[in-house]
């Protein structure tokens, strides 16, 4: 694959869905302003020009619609990327992707498949105050039935939201807006990257630290200037949150023996929780020299002041102190 060419990750995106609805009649995308306007953060720009109004399909102001439109018209042979302007907003559409989205399938047998993407665009960095800046992916790992993907590079979110539109169960793939504009190489032709999978971005053997989304980035830049200092640390970036990659997980922390998580949701519920308690259930346990350490955002409503919101987040200051007292 041609590595070599260059996309925004909002032009990734835009191109696996693209390719999809090419490929696939039965693919279509659906939202708030995804047509004419190209959707609030211009991910669909151009799209309503190829494909028209019965392929790009703009709703009405109404979440719960979008969902349930999207689970109906995927129970009965469509494939549906439905896209929700912010994840805040997916708790209007909550009781139709987990009271039905999820559990269509298990309740007939499995003669049921609901193969519907939801997309929604996560996380703070830009100023949008408490309702417009949560992340909340760990609310949907708690339901079986649901996969759950936040993608942190253009190559990861093309090949991943391919896999997502081809899977015959609900995906809620969550995209940090402020990676939006983040450049990367990413290649023409479709290629999927499996669900379930995680990536070690930096291979290192002092310390692990697992991660997604947009602060595998901040992350990376940290094992960097620790290395300078002798520290030599892996960077693991989940991609999906549930199914979570248990095997790698649980093999990176043997090898390094130190762990620490990192992740922009609140700390009391988020999934570095359930990594915890993977790691503590697991054989890995017996081979850590130090307690496993979280670095999470804090348990307030995100600030609109931005000195308020960046440090109401991991920062590169204090992922880099939990590195050092982990080690």
């Amino acid at each position: 694959m041609d590595m070599e060419r260059i996309l925004t990750y909002s032009k990734a995106i835009k191109e696996a869905m693209v390719q999809k609805m090419r490929e696939d009649p039965k693919v279509f995308l659906m939202g708030e302003d995804v047509g004419i306007y190209g959707g609030s953060f211009g991910v669909s720009v151009g799209m309503f020009d190829e494909f028209g109004s019965e392929r790009v399909r703009d709703t009405p102001i109404s979440e719960a619609a979008i969902a349930g439109a999207a689970a109906g018209a995927a129970v009965t042979g469509m494939r549906p990327i439905a896209e929700i302007m912010f994840s805040d907003f997916l708790t209007i559409a909550a009781d139709q992707i987990v009271n039905q989205a999820a559990k269509m399938r298990y309740m007939f047998g499995g003669k049921a498949m609901v193969p519907m993407v939801v997309r929604a665009a996560e996380g703070s960095g830009s100023g949008a105050a408490a309702q417009h800046s949560q992340s909340i992916e760990a609310w949907f790992c708690h339901i079986p039935g649901l996969k759950v993907i936040v993608p942190s590079t253009p190559y990861d979110a093309k090949g991943l939201l391919i896999s997502s539109v081809e899977d015959n169960n609900p995906v809620i793939f969550f995209e940090q807006r402020k990676l939006y504009q983040l450049k990367g190489g990413v290649p023409e032709e479709m290629y999927r990257i499996p669900i379930g999978k995680a990536d070690i971005k930096r291979k290192g053997k002092d310390v692990t630290v697992i991660t997604y989304g947009r602060m595998v980035h901040m992350c990376l830049e940290v094992a960097e200037k620790l290395s300078l200092e002798g520290i030599d640390v892996e960077v693991m970036d989940l991609r999906t949150l549930s199914p979570l990659d248990k095997d790698a997980i649980i093999s990176s922390v043997k090898k390094t023996k130190h762990v620490v998580i990192v992740h922009e949701a609140n700390l009391t519920g988020g999934i570095g929780g359930e990594i915890a308690g993977i790691i503590c259930d697991s054989e890995a346990f017996f081979y850590l020299d130090a307690p496993v350490k979280r670095v999470c955002g804090m348990d307030v409503p995100i600030p609109y002041n931005l000195e308020l919101e960046k440090n109401s987040v991991p920062t590169a200051r204090t992922i880099e102190e939990a590195i050092k007292m982990t080690v």
